[in-house]
């Protein structure tokens, strides 16, 4: 993969999550719909504790949906 077509942002944390999660990605971004009334920081946290997600993981989860959210 060059750098041009390397995948940059939150989205170059997917094929991990993906693989340590065991879940695709839709998967976390239809969760997240469910708690879409909190912030973005509430979000991370409870990626945290309700599914044992780590940080960066989340925060790259949550980054995306309300990016998305917003478009």
């Amino acid at each position: 993969m060059t750098d041009e077509t390397k995948t940059k942002g939150p989205a170059s944390y997917f094929p991990s999550i993906e693989k340590k999660y065991g879940q695709p990605i839709d998967h976390w971004l239809g969760l997240l719909g469910t708690v879409s009334d909190k912030k973005h920081r509430e979000m991370v946290a409870w990626l945290k504790a309700e599914h044992c997600m780590g940080h960066g993981h989340a925060n790259a989860l949550v980054a995306h949906y309300l990016a998305g959210a917003k478009s």
